[in-house]
């Protein structure tokens, strides 16, 4: 195996140090070292290497992240497709922008407080046990809040990304070939990233949601392109009609509802409390309709007579006698048909009955 040491580097770089130059001297000047794809499994003491600020480790066999607490320059860290399993020994790269370790044992994203200058995180692709999935560290979230703004965290197995809502300023998410599977939670996620325009989650099951898309560009302002393709004005403003009908229509329709549900029970309570039972007398010449309401229920003593009822009743007596008169207008449409009259005495309603069906 093969260790990073500054004998190598000094070896292997580009530039070729002056006649002058001690070997500290030389590697003093170097901002760039690429020993990617070189079987290198550790990182030796690199401590004069005091302004490298990119360096390329990718493709080797790392299993640890060490020596490298000297390089307080470094702004690009490329450690893709090693065996690390673990986040650890980054806190004092205190300039570090750009962070790659996708294709890792990594299981947690961790160790990365105090990386306030952290712009993009690559960490997908991580060879997890089978049924696992990749989590976050609160805390290390907290920590990048404010500064990451591209995350890719594809291939992870991963079925929740609303831990995500912290990240504020994130702009570019990439998520593909996970198990998301709600768009209520990507809906969630979009309410809280306001300055996300780009998104992609090509390649997980909710992207087969009905409206999976629409849903998505109406609930983001901000987004701009969505599994790869870009959102137009003309789609976006097409969408905020469509929302804006349909939730019109539903009002709408709520309020008729509502006033049907109160006319029916206004109707159902009359006709409870009223009693009223439409009676047809058929008579030589015009006919007649005559309403009776149920007075007897009103009375004290159901065999009480009516007469006895209108004396110590008379304004129930007299409020029924106007309800019947309203209800049977209402049923009585007919052409020919005339409305009735309800006289005040109800032995003149008997009498009427009688002169009726005489010849």
């Amino acid at each position: 195996m093969v260790r990073l040491t500054l004998d190598l580097i000094a070896k292997n770089s580009n530039l070729k140090p002056r006649k002058e130059e001690t070997t500290s001297q030389y590697l003093k000047k170097i901002t760039h070292i690429n020993f990617s794809d070189r079987n290198i499994d550790a990182i030796d003491n690199l401590s004069l290497c005091k302004n490298l600020s990119v360096l390329y480790l990718y493709d080797n066999r790392i299993s640890q992240i060490t020596n490298l607490n000297f390089a307080t320059n470094l702004t690009h860290l490329y450690l893709q497709n090693n065996y690390i399993s673990c986040i650890e020994n980054l806190r004092s790269l205190k300039k570090l922008e750009k962070l790659y370790l996708g294709g890792n044992y990594i299981a947690v994203i961790e160790g990365l407080e105090g990386l306030e200058g952290l712009r993009e995180l690559h960490v997908e692709s991580q060879r997890l046990p089978l049924g696992e999935k990749l989590l976050f560290d609160p805390r290390t979230l907290h920590s990048l809040a404010k500064s990451l703004s591209i995350l890719n965290i594809s291939n992870n197995n991963i079925d929740d990304i609303r831990d995500l809502e912290i990240l504020e300023n994130l702009n570019q998410l990439i998520a593909v070939d996970n198990q998301l599977l709600h768009v209520k939670d990507l809906e969630f996620l979009l309410n809280k990233l306001m300055k996300l325009w780009k998104m992609d989650l090509n390649g997980n099951p909710v992207c087969l949601k009905p409206k999976y898309r629409d849903r998505l560009i109406l609930v983001s302002k901000s987004l701009e392109f969505l599994d790869g393709k870009e959102i137009k004005k003309m789609e976006r403003q097409f969408l905020i009609n469509w929302k804006a009908s349909k939730d019109a229509k539903k009002i709408s329709k709520k309020k008729n509802t509502n006033k049907e549900d109160a006319s029916n029970s206004y109707l159902s309570n009359f006709e409870t409390m009223h009693h009223i039972v439409p009676v047809y007398y058929p008579q030589v010449g015009k006919p007649k309709l005559v309403f009776f309401s149920d007075v007897q229920r009103y009375l004290p003593n159901g065999n009480a007579s009516l007469e006895s009822s209108q004396e110590d009743n008379p304004k129930v007596t007299e409020e029924t006698r106007n309800l019947s008169l309203k209800y049977s207008e209402s049923l009585v449409t007919k052409k020919g048909v005339r409305k009735p009259r309800l006289l005040h005495n109800p032995k003149e309603n008997l009498l009427e009955k009688k002169e009726s069906t005489q010849p």
